[in-house]
């Protein structure tokens, strides 16, 4: 797929490996963002704040679970062969799990069901993910890769509100409930939940079908898997031990992105909150604004794709952090609702070219042999210190009283991490190697 000579990527790997963004996208809208979750503190939990703070925290344990596995298991991986059968194994717990999560019923005795479920399928999903972004060399040569990876993430927005979509008209707000699902027990919200373990498994095979993994024999056999698994571990201390001498150019990308990952989490996970309380958006305009922003980030991410390959990764993310800061401080200064529709929604396009292009940015600068692991870094890196902008943010809100100011804070992480940027150089995939070796 990517040896030298190649200048496009063959249809159906690079087909099968978009898909995957399509089919797992379905878990993050519709369990962890939309659906799930607002079921678990509305119907499960004793009262809504008490199932906030219960939902906060096992999404802070699934990332810290994320943190330390990510690197470990990528390393291992590295030293094992293959990443295809690690990511058979986490996308299949996450599609247990999902499904399993229709057996909570609305009553907090299932409160420590549906937070354990959660925890797994939610770290199930995103260590799966290391795996996924170390599969992009493999279906697209370097002049790609910006493209592929865009199209992907374009891809991955639409699939999610494809699946919202079907679940809200179909199951939610279908009267009579559909299948003969009991509405009085809430099995027609509950029943979301299969339909994003059916719409996983549906789209996700034909990665494992089509697309090629590395064609490398694992390590010597001498003392087995658990042999393996020490060489990985010594392979990634190795690495972050030299990682500040011998790359500082990948550690300062890395930092980058863990401060404006901090600032795009924040957004995400208050944007409803500003615009329902500074705005008095209703919950179905909240509900109306999201899928329009997912819509402009969707197309934002795929238009932004040819832009990565024509002038490169880390100009491509400067941009959507110079977008993302010029319409956000322009959200904070306003009043009226019908200008944060047109500034949110712009804001919205640049979301794409901030991630997409940091996953392809990471694929041009890992050595080849040390791709899952350094993936595994990139996602420490997106969940390390996940809790800092939700913090500041409160801190602020708390010490202000105002939403306004509160939001304002997410430009302390995305302005930081726009100028660290400008210090990063791209070079081609793999150009590492020798530095890190």
């Amino acid at each position: 797929m990517t040896a030298p000579g190649a200048t496009r990527p063959r249809l159906f790997p690079a087909a099968a490996w978009c898909l995957y963004d399509w089919a797992n996208s379905a878990f993050p809208t519709i369990i962890a963002t939309f659906v799930f979750s607002a079921y678990f503190t509305q119907a499960v939990a004793e009262t809504p704040e008490r199932g906030t703070v219960l939902w906060g925290w096992a999404t802070a344990l699934s990332g810290l679970l994320i943190a330390v596995l990510s690197p470990v298991l990528g390393a291992i991986a590295d030293r094992g062969g293959g990443r295809k059968p690690w990511l058979a194994a986490f996308a299949l717990v996450t599609i247990v799990a999902s499904g399993t999560l229709f057996l909570v019923e609305p009553d907090p005795a299932f409160v420590l069901l549906a937070l354990a479920l959660v925890i797994v399928a939610n770290t199930g999903f995103e260590v799966g993910n290391v795996f996924y972004n170390a599969l992009l060399p493999e279906v697209a040569p370097a002049r790609w890769l910006g493209r592929v990876s865009g199209w992907a993430w374009g891809l991955g927005y639409a699939g999610g509100l494809a699946a919202l979509v079907l679940a809200l008209v179909f199951l939610v707000t279908a009267d009579p409930a559909p299948f003969g699902l009991d509405p009085e027990s809430q099995e027609h919200v509950r029943a979301t939940t299969l339909l994003v373990a059916v719409w996983y498994a549906a789209f996700a095979w034909p990665l494992f079908v089509f697309v090629p993994d590395r064609h490398r024999d694992p390590a010597p056999a001498a003392g087995g898997a658990l042999a393996t698994a020490r060489e990985g571990l010594a392979t990634l201390w190795t690495t972050l031990k030299a990682l500040p001498r011998r790359d500082p150019n990948l550690l300062r990308f890395l930092i980058a992105r863990m401060l404006y990952t901090d600032g795009l989490t924040t957004l995400f996970a208050f944007g409803g909150i500003y615009a329902a309380g500074t705005f008095g958006m209703s919950f179905d305009d909240v509900i109306a604004f999201g899928i329009a922003m997912n819509v402009a980030a969707g197309l934002g991410a795929a238009g932004f794709a040819w832009v990565d390959d024509r002038i490169g990764s880390r100009n491509t993310v400067l941009i959507g952090l110079v977008g993302m800061t010029v319409f956000g401080t322009a959200i904070l200064l306003i009043d009226d609702v019908a200008l944060f529709w047109v500034f949110g929604l712009a804001l919205s396009v640049f979301f794409g070219p901030v991630q997409a292009p940091s996953r392809t940015l990471m694929a041009r600068l890992a050595p080849e042999d040390l791709r899952a692991e350094m993936f595994g870094l990139f996602a420490l890196s997106g969940r390390v210190t996940a809790f800092l902008g939700p913090a500041v943010l409160a801190w602020v809100v708390l010490g202000t009283d105002s939403q306004r100011w509160g939001m304002a804070s997410i430009l302390l992480f995305l302005i930081p991490g726009l100028l660290l940027m400008l210090t990063v150089r791209e070079r081609p995939a793999g150009g590492t190697a020798d530095t890190l070796s």
